[in-house]
């Protein structure tokens, strides 16, 4: 590590790398021929497709993309219809600057339905034929509706409509077909409907609903009495069911211990299981899921089960397709912010009954689902800078990796589609759904391909990714990820930019980098290679390298960050007089740290990040990761609060800082880069502050996107390459008009 002037140096250790991804680099890597370079306006043009839903015979799926409209500032939808079996890709709506979202199939085949806004500014639902055609509205709810779901036999379709205060259930009867189909009001109910779920037998609906309304508290918010109480009390949400026949509601759930939310059913229809949160009100956003408890009703008996007594989250709970298995994921021992392990219990078990099947298995675990027969379940695990499929017997044994892909992916069971939906992406390919059976999975050729959301990127210049590893002080090797500069020329130096992610529980993965957040590909096109550090304290490395910067948070992870771009000096990549610094939320947290623990860096770029974690423990909205992280509330280890604040170290920043912070950040409020911006100003080191308005803690408006990623970019230009002047409103806005000139064409 580089000697500075502000800090006593650490021991340098021999540094070692292992490739293990990308293609052999011989040299150079070359400009591509017939390819463009990637520039902003190609970041904000990629486009999302929706999760697809299957037809019931397996043939069709539909799905939605995105398409920015800048003369609106937003993204509008349309739905498409693909071909399982030919890959024939149609487009069947067309409406520019309105939405159609949330396709479904009817069970019964032949049409679907969708929701829209496209006859006004209330949403609506409409129905389609499979051949396409002219889509047909089919409600005219006065404040619109709000989500639909059909029932198993497809015989019904329920929909929710009204205001929140009062929204009920609505049903269309099915069974003669959907073109004279008509709504009628389902439910009474005292209090508004909030959630729902079909029954296995479409004979019963399921739906959530608060025990009481305060009428009172509603009408002083519409007189203008409209002022905020802070964690205001609120009735809790409890469990009934309708018939469809006898439309007799029953309540399922009574207690003021606990909201009921995440109902599932299992296939028999005899069980119910669901999350009960707490209704603690000083619990915080983080409270309702950190806190609470797994349940199970029994329909026969009508006997309700609390499973689970602990105070620690359970999530992904799931019934097996016989309906005599439980699978649920929860904290190992379920010890709160412990690893992610899959427990397995009969579902008539007595409470306590679980078995952990993969506690041997040193890896988070997600996306949990079952084999057809019940024998064996199947897992995501995050393996670093790649994810696979993993999967253990439900008897138990050792876990298995199934999966074998360089690239980040997601693998979910269809039961329409009867086969494995599988959303994947890597450095050269954009996020698209594909299917695939069980014995193809790795064997990518055999997919078939869903989703094309983004042909263009075909066209683009893209960055060669390399995985990259080196030991860090104490020894530990650590993994990240290297993009080199496009036509690269080895022994030839580079600017680097230095790119460290949120979380921390989080990491850096092989998958396309198309967003605002990082935009790798603009960098390596403009002669700059990035470096993503999997840091101490990233997720996909195992639960002790995760929970390692408990009570210690910057210390070690600060030498696996500054050792692992040392390493890339000693390549002979990276230009030791031209590097950069950029992070947001978490990587903000180190963008700050950085900034007064080291001078290397040219230019810092820093977003959403504490400076001062006493003062955030009070401003953010979720208390207990900063509990975990610094081993107490702020008055139970005030010393150490102050320790680990950038703001104690400030007198020592040199660094030119360019600070971003959302107006309406709840997790990390824009306070925290006042006291930043303020101190610099007063130490006279080179700060702009860009507040973006109106936006949470990440940035959603587009043109606000637009301004963080050049913003940043000329940020680095300027302090690094010495570039003249720094953001240019008059080009960005000439680029604007050029795209809303497109529209207009």
């Amino acid at each position: 590590m580089r000697e500075n002037r502000f800090f006593s140096v650490r021991a340098v250790f021999l540094l070692t790398a292992v490739l293990v991804v990308g293609a052999p680099l011989a040299g150079e890597v070359r400009q591509e021929q017939n390819k463009r370079p990637m520039e902003f306006m190609d970041i904000m043009g990629m486009r999302e497709a929706g999760a697809p839903d299957f037809s019931h015979d397996s043939k069709w799926a539909l799905y939605t993309l995105s398409n920015i409209d800048w003369e609106e500032n937003k993204n509008f939808t349309d739905l498409y219809l693909t071909s399982i079996e030919t890959g024939e890709v149609r487009q069947l709506t067309f409406t520019a600057d309105k939405n159609e979202r949330s396709p479904e199939w009817s069970p019964a085949g032949g049409y679907f339905a969708f929701l829209s806004d496209r006859e006004g500014k209330k949403t609506q639902l409409y129905f389609m034929r499979q051949g396409g055609g002219e889509a047909w509205r089919v409600t005219d709810q006065k404040d619109g509706v709000g989500s639909f779901r059909f029932s198993e036999d497809g015989n019904y379709l329920a929909f929710t409509a009204g205001k929140a205060e009062a929204r009920q259930l609505w049903l269309i009867d099915l069974s003669q077909g959907p073109d004279d189909a008509k709504p009628a009001k389902f439910t009474e109910h005292d209090t508004p409907v909030q959630s729902y779920w079909w029954s296995p037998a479409s004979d019963e609906l399921y739906f959530t609903a608060p025990d009481g309304v305060d009428k009172d508290n509603q009408k002083r918010k519409k007189k203008g009495f409209n002022v905020t109480i802070v964690d205001e009390e609120s009735s809790p949400n409890h469990l009934w069911v309708i018939g469809t026949e006898e439309k007799e509601e029953k309540r399922l759930t009574e207690s003021d211990e606990y909201t009921v939310s995440g109902v599932v059913v299992s296939d028999d229809g005899r069980w119910v299981a669901f999350r009960g949160d707490t209704t603690d009100r000083h619990a915080g956003r983080s409270g309702s899921s950190s806190d609470s408890e797994l349940y199970r009703i029994d329909r026969q008996s009508g006997t309700l089960t609390r499973l689970t007594n602990n105070d620690a989250p359970e999530g992904g709970y799931t019934f097996s397709r016989d309906s005599q298995w439980l699978a649920f994921t929860a904290p190992l021992n379920f010890e709160r912010r412990r690893q992610t392990e899959l427990y397995v219990m009969a579902a008539d078990g007595a409470p306590g009954s679980w078995r952990m099947l993969t506690g041997g298995f040193d890896r988070a675990r997600g996306g949990v689902f079952w084999s057809l027969d019940g024998k064996r379940l199947y897992f995501i695990v995050n393996q670093g800078v790649k994810s696979n499929l993993f999967h253990v017997a439900r008897a138990g044994g050792e876990v298995t990796q199934f999966t074998h892909h360089d690239a980040s992916i997601r693998i979910s069971f269809n039961r329409d589609a009867q086969r494995l939906v599988i959303r994947y992406s890597d450095p050269h390919a954009p996020a698209d759904y594909y299917v695939s059976q069980l014995n193809q999975l790795d064997e990518r050729s055999q997919w078939a391909r869903v989703t094309d959301a983004n042909p263009q990127a075909a066209e683009f210049q893209l960055a060669q990714y390399e995985t990259v590893r080196w030991k860090s002080s104490d020894g530990k090797e650590i993994e990240g990820i290297l993009i080199y500069p496009i036509g690269y020329e080895k022994g030839k130096r580079y600017p680097l930019i230095v790119q460290i992610h949120g979380g921390p529980a989080s990491s850096y993965t092989n998958s396309f980098s198309g967003t605002y957040r990082t935009y790798t590909h603009i960098y390596a096109v403009n002669g700059y290679a990035l470096f993503q550090p999997n840091y101490r304290g990233s997720a996909g490395y195992g639960e002790r390298f995760r929970m390692e910067i408990a009570g210690d948070y910057f210390r070690q992870a600060f030498d696996d960050i500054e050792l692992g771009v040392d390493y890339l000096i000693e390549r002979g990549i990276a230009d030791p007089d031209k590097l950069g610094y950029m992070g947001w939320s978490a990587g903000g947290h180190w963008s700050n740290w950085t900034l007064v623990k080291t001078d290397r860096y040219k230019a810092i770029s820093t977003g959403a990040g504490a400076v001062n974690w006493i003062s955030l423990y009070a401003q953010t909205d979720v208390q207990p990761p900063r509990e975990f992280y610094f081993k107490g509330k702020p008055w139970e280890n005030w010393d150490h609060y102050v320790d680990v604040s950038p703001l104690k170290y400030i007198q020592n920043a040199k660094t030119p800082t360019l600070i971003h912070f959302g107006e309406k950040d709840e997790r990390i409020p824009m306070p925290q880069g006042k006291e930043l911006h303020m101190a610099l100003k007063k130490l006279g080191v080179p700060t702009e502050f860009i507040v973006y308005p109106g936006q949470p803690h990440g940035i959603r408006n587009r043109r606000y996107q637009m301004v963080k990623m050049q913003a940043e970019f000329y940020w680095f230009e300027k302090w690094i390459k010495g570039r003249e002047g720094w953001l240019d409103w008059k080009a960005m806005l000439g680029t604007l008009k050029e795209e809303e000139g497109k529209k207009e064409d």
